[in-house]
């Protein structure tokens, strides 16, 4: 992450650091999440983000000893960032994804498993939620399992 790693512990406290304009469009972003998370995953701080995680009870068995990451929302210097681990996995997940965003005529600034954006006026907000609703925490394992082999 870019230098502004938060050292918050609890969601709420992470929300609270933001600068106004950005806890704004991070709730919003956040919301957009909740509404399409699908069962299994809990939301926590990890890794400086807000995190939407495999809990480590129901999953273990990780390469890292951290809980499987399936989505992450974070407030970073120069951008905010959706991550979307699920459809990273899939080649063509993501690549209709992209496919999907282009088509959406949003400004799209996609990283390796993220979606930047400077207001969440340039997200397609179905598409993101979509991408959040793709897998179960136990079909992501699975998925996780078989990219590990």
């Amino acid at each position: 992450m870019n230098g502004m790693q938060s050292k918050a512990t609890t969601v709420e406290e992470y929300l609270a650091e933001l600068p106004d304009d950005r806890r704004e469009q991070i709730q919003k972003v956040r919301q957009l999440i909740l509404d399409h998370l699908p069962e299994g995953y809990e939301e926590k701080m990890n890794w400086g983000m807000i995190s939407y995680q495999v809990p480590l009870y129901k999953f273990p068995h990780t390469y890292n000893k951290q809980p499987l990451m399936y989505a992450a929302l974070a407030s970073q210097k120069n951008h905010m960032a959706v991550y979307l681990s699920g459809i990273y996995m899939d080649k063509n997940l993501s690549e209709q994804f992209i496919k999907d965003y282009k088509a959406s005529g949003k400004k799209m600034d996609v990283g390796k498993s993220c979606v930047r954006f400077k207001s969440t006026d340039q997200l397609p907000f179905e598409l993101i939620g979509k991408a959040v609703s793709v897998y179960t925490a136990d079909e992501f394992i699975v998925k996780y399992q078989e990219s590990r082999k």
